[in-house]
């Protein structure tokens, strides 16, 4: 019997790229995780499990981890989570459970909850273990899932416990989304994002890669399918309108990153310019100093007080050594066969100067591309609107998550998203809602 095809099996991330983007947070050792898991406080009203968006249980699993129980420790997390790996290292933990952590209040480091959670999955990955879940028997309904990222994976993974069909369909040729193709691969690098989603088609879901959904398949899936739940994400960078945009040598942060990521981008121009302040923005400054840049200029119309970014992202900023041009805008792109310089304008005082430059990256955050279905679904200003508590549309039939709903937030929120909408859409085909605590979990 041959091997099954694993979506980790495709050309990894090219050596020289994995040594220039090291993990900003190591994985634990055991010697070191067993102290960690210890020094947990085990609250009963966790804060840490309230800021998590998926609640996953986090004294349960730090405990579990703290007695030798690891396997045990995965399962829990799983339990709430289908991507817990993959969040382990790119959630923002400052801002969510470790700065809810109750050891703040005595002037105590916060538990070190990302990088035990790692530790539980890393195990988990490393013993070739499923996923815990045994799918319920065929109810004989069918799910189609437009976007093979966070929030359809989760949703599809959910589904499938429920006995109902999951049909995943992406226009690119892996899945993940952002987690594949968009994250720094110093927090999550592309092989351990295809890793984790290898345990999914175990649980019986389907994969469509290389497939655009337009107006005629739509029409189709709605004729084979019992529901819809879009999850497509956001659209392009927004261009800047100014002069010399389309010239060799401008690009945009999730365009360089997809291609470093993939072994396409392997080095950088010397000269950089980066428009924009938010996190993308700072993971693409931060690549093109690891790429071999030897001067990268972010430059944002407002100051430092306004940025968009985490303050520990402009932080790690600083110390890769990136300049920042604050209260300063773009007015033209100069150049004649490629860029050579770009025309800025302080907003303080109207002033100009030229920025000598070779490339330049645009990070002005996303558009939204929701326009598709805009003749199915209720829309406003781009993002679909949705139930929260069911992730259900104006259109009974369709339902949505993550990004495309909420214009842009954190991986854990698109799962979060994505769970709640198979329970919707469950209740909707089966009549039965069944709670996050599931009795199939094996433990």
């Amino acid at each position: 019997m041959s091997k099954p095809l694993l979506f980790s099996d495709h050309p990894p991330t090219p050596a020289e790229t994995r040594a220039r983007f090291p993990d900003l947070h190591p994985a634990l050792t055991p010697q070191a995780a067993i102290p960690e898991a210890n020094r947990c406080l085990f609250c009963f009203d966790a804060p840490c499990t309230t800021a998590c968006p998926t609640h996953i249980d986090v004294p349960r699993f730090i405990h579990k981890i703290a007695s030798g129980n690891v396997a045990g420790s995965a399962r829990t997390i799983l339990e709430a989570n289908i991507l817990g790996g993959s969040c382990s290292r790119a959630c923002p933990v400052e801002v969510l459970c470790e700065g809810a952590c109750v050891l703040h209040h005595s002037g105590q480091q916060p538990i070190e909850i990302a990088r035990l959670q790692r530790f539980a999955m890393d195990a988990h990955q490393s013993a070739g273990a499923p996923l815990p879940f045994t799918p319920a028997p065929a109810s004989g309904h069918k799910v189609a899932l437009i976007g093979a990222g966070p929030a359809s994976l989760a949703c599809a993974a959910e589904l499938r416990r429920h006995g109902i069909a999951a049909t995943i369909y992406d226009a690119r040729p892996r899945p993940g989304g952002l987690n594949t193709y968009g994250i720094a691969e110093y927090k999550l690098p592309l092989a351990e994002s295809l890793r984790e989603i290898d345990l999914i088609p175990r649980l019986g879901v389907e994969f469509r890669f290389n497939t655009t959904i337009d107006a005629a398949q739509l029409e189709e899936l709605e004729r084979t399918h019992d529901a819809i739940f879009l999850g497509i994400g956001l659209g392009a960078i927004h261009a800047l309108g100014i002069a010399g945009e389309q010239l060799p040598g401008v690009t945009n942060a999730l365009d360089l990153i997809a291609g470093y990521k993939s072994g396409a981008v392997l080095t950088s121009p010397p000269r950089v310019a980066v428009i924009g302040a938010g996190n993308t923005a700072i993971d693409a400054a931060i690549a093109s100093i690891r790429l071999g840049a030897e001067e990268v200029t972010m430059i944002y119309r407002r100051g430092p007080g306004q940025i968009s970014a985490f303050a520990f992202e402009y932080e790690h900023a600083k110390r890769e050594g990136i300049r920042f041009l604050w209260h300063t805008q773009p007015a033209a792109i100069l150049g004649t066969e490629r860029v050579e310089a770009l025309a800025l304008i302080r907003t303080t005082d109207d002033s100009s100067f030229h920025l000598p430059v070779d490339t330049i990256i645009l990070a002005i955050g996303q558009s939204t591309h929701s326009h598709v279905f805009a003749d199915k679904v209720s829309t406003e200003r781009g993002r679909i609107l949705i139930d929260r508590a069911t992730g259900q549309t104006s259109n009974p039939r369709y339902f949505s998550g993550g990004d495309c709903t909420n214009g842009g937030r954190e991986v854990v929120d698109a799962v979060a998203d994505g769970k709640r909408a198979a329970l919707g859409i469950a209740a909707l085909l089966t009549g039965t809602r069944r709670e996050a605590n599931h009795a199939d979990i094996r433990m």
